[in-house]
């Protein structure tokens, strides 16, 4: 075993090792509490209850007809009803919606919205503790810049204001200054708990996660040492191992040695794993790219224009009494509108604004027009690749499987006819190499308690490997030092003095 290696993995056990023990013992907290962030169910019930304009209101929208849309909904907000459009990306866009810039407009005037006046958020805050039952008074109000709990959606919704309210649970939230979304929220039991889990798991402080190519580099590059690190420190670890006088091997140390030995060999396997999935959760160098969910939606979808969507909203003339949202669901070339209620239920009506269950027959169809289908079946639980890991998952939903090369698999609400998710191949990968390594999320672990009895003791002993490491080769340098220091010393008491010129003559 070459020396070189040996002092390599020591040093970086010094860094790499402690960043690594700090991926374990934040993982531990991200067992049980997540990066504070607003799911689009905690959105939609944030809303007040929508009331359907006029016809005369949608006609002011200055659009044209034609403009193709990738999606429109209908929302309240601050007192009037408010469209919002999100136009359909240029088929050439490498990245599906990357560059469609959503638009809102108040049916009041027909005019786009421009930047909310303080009184307008303030009424926006109102309404969204009203409806999601927070208790206390707004208490303080004011623009901020991008900080902890905003550096995912801070440049696309900027101008953000943060809205305080004096309730028990400190809850904040962040109001886009242009478009009235609420956009994020947390309570003081996230932030503190973000700050000890989320933060330092995803290496996601705000200085460092809002470049997102540096974040993305750090984390990558620092994954693969941590790998580098785990693989030679599992190397050294056989090559020490001796055999003992009864012809079994062994571990030569002592102490605390012996335990890093040992529980290294033990467990190296799965600290490989874990630092391995982590890596691959950044996707680097996007080789488990899927591109099948907008692909599949486009193709469901069909084309959705302006003029259709406006039609179709200026025929709907009653929605149940809980509506929060409108929004549109294209399917085989048809346009449909959803209802979606405050608890997440929806009502399906079609363009001439009549009831339209999503059937069967009516879903098989629309689905012709791509690949042919394998297999069509109503889900009314989780399967493999559909599934709530920390939040629940909308269901019943149908699950169409298209016979084509990847057997893409699409997920599709039984209410509203909306595609929720599509899984093809490199998607399927994805699920089970990160969060089936990272997270032990596999067949026979997903109940719990049963998780939580497997996953805190291994965990617990990667955390041993990893923090023993660290601290071997913390004082394993200091000696090197040491060392380094007296050889440079001996050495230069060794060296003959300097003469002058003087002394030369």
């Amino acid at each position: 075993m070459p020396k070189a290696v040996l002092v390599l993995h020591r040093w970086l056990g010094v860094v790499i090792g402690l960043v690594m023990t700090l991926w374990c013992l934040s993982g531990f907290v991200m067992m049980y509490v997540d990066y504070p962030r607003l799911t689009p169910a905690e959105q939609v019930r944030g809303l007040p209850p929508l009331r359907l304009p006029a016809a005369a209101a949608l006609a002011r929208i200055d659009l044209p007809d034609d403009l193709p849309l990738a999606s429109a909904r209908l929302e309240a907000m601050a007192g009037r009803t408010v469209l919002r459009i999100v136009p359909a990306a240029a088929p050439a866009r490498r990245i599906e919606q990357a560059r469609a810039t959503p638009g809102s407009y108040d049916l009041a005037t027909g005019a786009r919205l421009a930047e909310l006046a303080p009184s307008d958020i303030r009424r926006i805050a109102s309404d969204y503790a009203a409806q999601t039952g927070i208790s206390g008074a707004t208490i303080r109000m004011a623009e901020t810049g991008i900080d902890q709990w905003t550096v995912q959606t801070y440049r696309a919704n900027r101008p953000l204001t943060r809205v305080d309210y004096a309730d028990p649970a400190g809850t904040s939230v962040y109001v886009a200054g242009r478009s009235g979304e609420i956009v994020q929220q947390t309570t003081r039991f996230e932030r503190f708990w973000g700050w000890l889990g989320a933060v330092p798991h995803w290496l996601y402080p705000t200085l460092l996660r809002q470049n997102g190519a540096a974040w993305s580099q750090v984390v990558i590059w620092t994954s693969l040492i941590g790998c580098f690190l785990t693989v030679t420190g599992i190397w050294v670890g056989i090559a020490r191992l001796r055999r003992r006088k009864d012809g079994s091997f062994g571990s030569p140390y002592t102490g605390l040695w012996w335990w890093h030995h040992v529980f290294g060999l033990v467990f190296g396997m799965l600290t490989l794993s874990w630092v391995a999935s982590g890596l691959l959760s950044m996707n680097p160098w996007g080789f488990l790219d899927s591109r099948a969910d907008a692909a599949e939606r486009r193709q469901l979808a069909g084309t959705m224009t302006w003029g259709g969507v406006r039609a179709a909203l200026a025929r709907l003339d009653r929605i149940p009494a809980d509506t929060r949202r409108v929004e549109s669901v294209a399917m085989g070339g048809r346009l449909f509108l959803a209802a979606i209620g405050g608890s997440g239920t929806a009502m399906r009506f079609d363009d001439r604004g009549e009831p339209a269950p999503l059937r069967r027959e009516a879903l098989a169809a629309a689905l012709r027009t791509g690949p042919p289908l394998a297999s069509l079946h109503l889900l009314t639980t989780e399967d493999a690749y559909y599934y709530g890991h920390k939040a629940p998952v909308t269901l019943p939903v149908w699950r169409a499987v298209r016979a084509d090369r990847e057997a893409t698999r699409l997920y599709i609400d039984a209410k509203s006819g909306k595609l929720l998710c599509a899984v093809d191949g490199n998607a399927r990968a994805y699920r089970w190499l990160q969060d089936g390594l990272h997270r032990l999320d596999l067949p026979g672990l997903r109940s719990r308690p049963v998780w939580d009895l497997v996953v805190l003791p291994l965990l617990a002993m990667v955390t041993l490997v990893c923090a023993t490491g660290s601290w071997m080769g913390l004082r394993k340098a200091k000696r090197d030092l040491r060392r380094m220091r007296r050889r440079w010393r001996v050495r230069a008491e060794a060296r003959p003095p300097s003469r002058s010129i003087r002394d030369l003559r």
